[in-house]
C-alpha cells in the first residue's frame, strides 16, 4: 500500500540542490488541491552538458574501422545523441522542479505526475512538460474535542495479585511422583486419533479442566493407563486443545471426536515457599524480603505493563477521533493517479480506486499528525533517540538476568543499533509517538477511568 507524504519526496530530496541554469517554470492553479506546473526548457538549457558528454563518449568509443578517439562526431551523435539528450532534459527537468517547489513552498501529495503527450518530438530543439500536482489541504486541529475521551488507568486488585503468587509458586515448586491420579496432580501422556493424525505428548493438570466426564475417568487412573476422553469441553479455551494435541488452532475450535490418552507419567507438584532464596531468583539479592513485598512489586510490575496497554489505547482513541473530526477534502482523483503508475506494477482504474479506498484513512491522519508536529514543534533529536534506544537495550537484557549492563556497553549496542537506517526509522516513529501521546495528555479532553485488567479486556475488545 502507498505511503503518502505531505511534502514532495522530490523536493525533500534535493532540498540543497544549486543549479546554474534558472528554467522557465510556471504553475497554473487549477482549485485548491490541483495545478498543474508547465517546465519549458531550451536548447540553451541542455546543448553545452549534452556535447561535453558526447565528446567524452567520443574519446572512448571503440568502434570497428575507427582509431579510438577518432570516431566522426556524426557517427557518435547519431548512435548516442537522442540517448544523452533525454537524460540530461530528464536530469534538467527534476532538479529545476525539485527547486522550485521547495523554493516555492508548496506542499505536496505524492509526486508531480507528468502529463502524457502523444507524438512528442524529442527532434525539436526546445521542449515543454507538464505535471500535475496534488496538493495538501489547509486545515485546523483541534487537540481538545468536544467529547471526553476515556484515559483508562488499569490496576492490579487482590484477585489478580494472588493468582501471580500462586502461579510463581506452581512454577517454582517441586515435584513428586505418583502411581495414581488425583485432582491436585500433573499427568504427562500422549494423545492420539489416527483418523484425525493427531499423536501428541502433553501435560495436563487436572484441576484445569472443564470437562468433569474427563476429569472423573482420569481421577484413580495409573501409569500405563489408556484412558478415552472426548475433545469436546475439555478445555475452556480452543488454543488449550489445540497446544495439548498439538493442531491448529481453527481445526481446535471445530474439534469434537474421541481420543486415547496414554499415561505416561504422574506427578504432584508442591508449591514453592514465599521464602527469601525464591525472592532472590525472581528479582536479585534483597530487592524483595517479604510475601507483602512480593505482592507490592508484582502489583507494581503489572500495572507498568498495563501502563503500555492503556497509552496504546489512547493513542489509537485519539487517533481516530482526530480523523472523524478533522473535516477537509483531499485530491482523490491526482492520488488515484499517481497510487495507478507508482507500484511495482500498473494498475487498473478499479484497483487505483480501491487501494485509494484502503489508504485514505491512513494519508488522513498523516496530514494531521504531521500539522501537529509541526505546530507543537515536536522533534526527535540523536541524543534523545540514543537514550531511548538504551531505554530498549536495558529491558531487553533484564529478561535474560542481565539488569545492570554498564553504561559503555549499552552506548556500544546503542552505536550498532543506530547505525542500521531500518532501526533509526523505527526507534525515531516511536519515540516520536511517545512525544504526541505525551502532549495529547497534556493538552486533550480526557476523563480518567481506573478498571481491573479483567474489566479493560472486556471494555476494550468484548
Amino acid at each position: 500500500m502507498p505511503r503518502f507524504t505531505k511534502c514532495s519526496t522530490f523536493a525533500a530530496h534535493f532540498i540543497d540542490v544549486k543549479l546554474d541554469i534558472e528554467m522557465n517554470i510556471t504553475k497554473e492553479q487549477i482549485n485548491e488541491l490541483n495545478a498543474v506546473v508547465k517546465v519549458a526548457v531550451t536548447k540553451d538549457d541542455y546543448q553545452d552538458k549534452v556535447e561535453t558528454i558526447l565528446k567524452d563518449y567520443r574519446k572512448k568509443a571503440d568502434i570497428p574501422g575507427f582509431r579510438k578517439g577518432q570516431v566522426p562526431m556524426g557517427l557518435i551523435k547519431k548512435q548516442y545523441g537522442k540517448a544523452v539528450l533525454v537524460e540530461e532534459v530528464n536530469k534538467l527537468i527534476q532538479d529545476n522542479l525539485n527547486k522550485y517547489l521547495t523554493e516555492e513552498k508548496l506542499d505536496v501529495l505524492g509526486n508531480p505526475l507528468p502529463k502524457q503527450r502523444d507524438n512528442f518530438n524529442w527532434d525539436a530543439e526546445d521542449f515543454e512538460f507538464e505535471f500535475e500536482l496534488g496538493l495538501a489541504p489547509s486545515f485546523e486541529v483541534d487537540l481538545k474535542s468536544k467529547k471526553a475521551i476515556t484515559q483508562y488507568k488499569i490496576v492490579a486488585d487482590d484477585k489478580m495479585i494472588n493468582e501471580q503468587v500462586e502461579r510463581i509458586q506452581k512454577q517454582y515448586g517441586t515435584l513428586t511422583n505418583k502411581t495414581e491420579v488425583t485432582k491436585k496432580d500433573e499427568v504427562v501422556g500422549v494423545f492420539k486419533n489416527e483418523e484425525e493424525e493427531i499423536e501428541n505428548k502433553a501435560t495436563l493438570e487436572i484441576s484445569t479442566l472443564k470437562s468433569k466426564k474427563a476429569t472423573d475417568a482420569l481421577v484413580g487412573a495409573k501409569v500405563g493407563d489408556v484412558i478415552t476422553i472426548s475433545t469436546k469441553g475439555l478445555f475452556g479455551e480452543d488454543q488449550e486443545l489445540a497446544a495439548a494435541l498439538g493442531i491448529q488452532a481453527d481445526k481446535a475450535e471445530k474439534l469434537a471426536v474421541d481420543v486415547s490418552f496414554t499415561i505416561e507419567e504422574i506427578n504432584e507438584r508442591e508449591p514453592a515457599k514465599l521464602d527469601q532464596e525464591l525472592f532472590d531468583k525472581l528479582f536479585g539479592k534483597d530487592v524483595v524480603t517479604s510475601e507483602d513485598g512480593l505482592k507490592t512489586k508484582i502489583k507494581e510490575d503489572s500495572e507498568q505493563q498495563f501502563t503500555q496497554q492503556a497509552d496504546q489505547k489512547l493513542l489509537n482513541d485519539i487517533t481516530e477521533n482526530f480523523i472523524d473530526t478533522t473535516k477537509f477534502e483531499l485530491p482523490a482523483d491526482f492520488l488515484k493517479k499517481w497510487i495507478q503508475v507508482t507500484g511495482e506494477k500498473v494498475l487498473t482504474d478499479d484497483e487505483a480506486t480501491t487501494e485509494y479506498e484502503k489508504s485514505e484513512k491512513g494519508l488522513r491522519y498523516q496530514l494531521i499528525e504531521g500539522k501537529i508536529i509541526t505546530e507543537n514543534n515536536l522533534q526527535v533529536q540523536f541524543d534523545e533517540l540514543k537514550e531511548f534506544s538504551k531505554g530498549f537495550i536495558k529491558t531487553q537484557m533484564a529478561q535474560f538476568g542481565q539488569l545492570n549492563p554498564a553504561e559503555e556497553e549499552l552506548d556500544n549496542i546503542a552505536a550498532r543499533v543506530l547505525s542500521n537506517q531500518d532501526e533509526v526509522k523505527r526507534l525515531s516513529e516511536q519515540l516520536m509517538s511517545q512525544k504526541l501521546l505525551t502532549l495529547y495528555k497534556e493538552k486533550a479532553n480526557l476523563k480518567t477511568k481506573e478498571v481491573t485488567y479483567e474489566n479493560f479486556v472486556k471494555e476494550v475488545y468484548g
